[in-house]
């Protein structure tokens, strides 16, 4: 069984740093409506700075909320054309981290 799997890449206009503000406040944003600990659990995530891109599992509930919450402030802040997001089939035990690689 494959997870979803989202992975964003930035082109260099953004800066990376705005892109890991907007994944905390997104992490920020899923724990008010789900917990800390369920976030802890469930809402795997990774951002890989030297290659410009963040990978989401939203292959449950909270990672599905900070898949949408995420998506939701990088397009506001930088607009649709400074990333592309793709959706990323990997074996179930892949860590978000080996995807950003």
């Amino acid at each position: 069984m494959s997870r979803e799997i989202y992975k964003y890449v930035f082109d260099s206009s953004v800066d990376i740093a705005d892109v890991e503000s907007s994944l905390l406040l997104a992490l920020l944003a899923t724990e008010s409506l789900h917990g800390e600990s369920q976030v802890r659990l469930e809402a795997a995530h990774a951002l890989d700075a030297e290659g410009r891109a963040c990978v989401i599992d939203a292959g449950g509930d909270v990672g599905r909320d900070l898949n949408r919450l995420f998506v939701g402030f990088v397009r506001r802040e930088f607009g649709e054309d400074a990333f592309r997001v793709e959706r990323v089939e990997r074996h179930p035990n892949c860590k978000p981290e080996e995807v950003a690689a």
